[in-house]
């Protein structure tokens, strides 16, 4: 009698508890707002909870059927994808010229240390969150969520340009001119909303059926596709260095107009195209989303991580250094660059039409990947009650994500109808640099904090101090102003620095040692990470932080309005269940000691 009366209480505090069951009801929580989200913004949760209950709010579990391979093709595909064949010709032309190779070597370096930080996320935390997760155990809730609501923000608009690009790159493998007969032109929509394109409708929803099918499948298809495609990156490696000439690495076309040399526009050029390039290696980070689905997360996730990372980053600097020898940059294409560098050139058209088949497939296989990881990250960001509950399921048979992958399928379907390539491109970049910044951090917490043990404010006055430091290099970088004071500034940033660093490791003890994978040579790595990313972000254009200042506003009302919330009501109905668990067992317990 007692076990039916508890039940029946449990169900009926669960059902009147809800923020959202009335319009009074949702007033009401609205009046509560500063003290739930004094409650549940710093609110973290632990790495046992993360893997037990929050991931049994998914229903079925996903199978775990990945090895490094899968891992390194996975990598492999989800970067060697669009990006390159994108951002390229944008960073040669406009920012680095011929320095476009070193441009890809700083933001590979950048990639591999945010790659480190990850996997050391990756190996003790082994689920689909990604960073989502990491920063919900370092930061707490809200950091989590703003982090979140961004990655999946950079994911759905890269896809979308991505699947964009796929009819681009289409056209000119079957030599059709992309916007007269692939896409459709509708008067009366503004300038970069105007051109339909429906085959990256189509590919989008092709995609999202074979996600919500199989993830060891979507592996095998990958591998094949990723495959296929590394033969053809190879091949414009190969076309490149033979018909490509060693003069054009420092003079352009029209040296009257243009600057000559290797490194036309100096270093900051250099690093403004590292900026732009950085697209090119988003997918790493996907391969931690799929840590849930990894057979031995220990063994096959460094591996797989920093593998592909390494392996793509000597690819795109030879596909550099091959774009930079075929032209002269001041005549790189910013939009095709690599199959437009053989057309009109005497018997050497066939060549554009085998690159365009190429990026194809490499469009498709990046696309996959992607729309994996993006579907991942839904579910878990689910799983903390911050967005619907039903975007968490897994389905029992197919043991994916089904509703997450549909869901964000049909919204990058949506963008991808009708947004122009450099509206989505602009989105992106920012996002991602702030998420590994992010990331980085809060590996350098976790190591040195332990909550309940250890003084938190050294290693927050250290983290505010050396960000800080790299900001006011930045900002001195970017004002680039002529005269002998700038490099001395610009030296004492990393004098400074450096010191921070060093006083900081010398006089704070680590609190946690990595039983299983951890970042080496502590703090130095994530510092050096933290450094590039920030850097990295102060050469991006105002557009970009206007739009991201703008999505981050909208997804911290949606905090305020929903998220803290429903959050509030899942940890209230949580703990009203672990009351009543725990009458249920005193009561028994009585009954058995009779």
């Amino acid at each position: 009698m007692h076990r039916g009366t508890t039940s029946n209480n449990s169900s009926n505090s669960n059902s009147n508890s809800s923020s959202f069951s009335s319009p009074k009801a949702y007033f009401h929580a609205l009046t509560q707002t500063h003290r739930r989200l004094v409650r549940r913004a710093c609110s973290i949760t632990t790495t046992r909870d993360e893997m037990s209950h929050v991931r049994a709010r998914s229903g079925a579990h996903m199978a775990r059927s990945l090895r490094w391979p899968d891992l390194i093709t996975l990598g492999l595909g989800g970067m060697v994808g669009a990006g390159v064949f994108i951002s390229t010709g944008r960073a040669a032309r406009l920012y680095a010229g011929p320095a476009v190779i070193l441009s890809y070597a700083i933001a590979g370096l950048c990639a591999l240390l945010s790659a480190f930080c990850y996997t050391e996320f990756a190996v003790h935390l082994p689920v689909a969150g990604g960073a989502f997760s990491y920063l919900r155990v370092t930061f707490g809730e809200f950091a989590a969520f703003l982090t979140g609501a961004n990655l999946l923000m950079e994911y759905v608009f890269s896809n979308a340009a991505v699947a964009r690009s796929f009819t681009a790159y289409l056209g000119t493998a079957i030599g059709v001119n992309t916007t007269e007969k692939l896409r459709f032109q509708v008067s009366g929509l503004p300038d970069g909303f105007n051109q339909i394109d429906l085959l990256a409708v189509i590919l989008i929803i092709l995609i999202t059926f074979c996600i919500c099918y199989s993830t060891k499948e979507s592996s095998a298809m990958n591998m094949m596709l990723t495959g296929t495609h590394m033969g053809f990156i190879l091949f414009i490696i190969i076309m490149g260095f033979m018909k490509g000439s060693l003069k054009n690495f420092t003079k352009p076309l029209d040296p009257t107009k243009n600057p000559s040399g290797f490194i036309p526009y100096g270093v900051s050029g250099v690093f403004a195209g590292a900026s732009m390039v950085y697209l090119s290696y988003i997918g790493y980070d996907t391969v931690s989303t799929m840590a849930e689905e990894v057979e031995d997360p220990v063994h096959d996730i460094p591996i797989g991580v920093s593998g592909s990372v390494v392996l793509v980053t000597l690819l795109y600097c030879l596909m550099a250094a091959s774009i930079s020898m075929l032209v002269p940059y001041d005549t790189i294409d910013t939009e095709a660059p690599f199959s437009s560098a053989f057309k009109g050139s005497d018997g050497w058209d066939w060549v554009s039409k085998v690159i365009g088949v190429g990026a194809t497939l490499g469009i498709v296989a990046s696309l996959l990947v992607a729309m994996l990881g993006q579907a991942r990250y839904l579910c878990v960001i689910a799983r903390s009650n911050m967005v619907p509950l039903w975007l968490a399921r897994v389905h029992p048979t197919t043991a994916t994500p089904v509703n997450a992958s549909v869901f964000l399928g049909v919204v990058t379907a949506s963008i991808a109808l009708f947004t122009d390539l450099n509206i989505l491109l602009n989105l992106v970049s920012i996002g991602t640099l702030f998420v590994f910044y992010m990331v980085a951090n809060a590996v350098i917490f976790q190591r040195y904090v332990a909550c309940a043990s250890t003084n938190i404010c050294p290693t927050i006055i250290f983290l505010f101090s050396f960000s800080f430091i790299s900001i006011t290099f930045t900002i001195i970088w970017n004002l680039n102003a002529p005269g002998k004071t700038t490099p001395f500034l610009l030296c004492g940033c990393i004098v400074v620095a450096v010191m921070i660093v060093q006083v900081f490791k010398s006089s704070v003890a680590e609190a946690r040692k990595p039983e299983l994978w951890g970042v080496p040579l502590m703090p130095w790595i994530p510092s050096v990470s933290v450094f590039l990313n920030v850097v990295l972000l102060g050469c991006l254009d105002k557009a970009s932080y206007l739009r991201f200042g703008v999505f981050s506003l909208f997804v911290v009302v949606v905090y305020l309005m929903y998220s803290v919330h429903a959050s509030f009501d899942a940890q209230e109905n949580e703990d009203v269940l672990l009351t009543s668990s725990s009458h249920e067992y005193h009561a028994d317990d009585g009954i058995l000691n009779l």
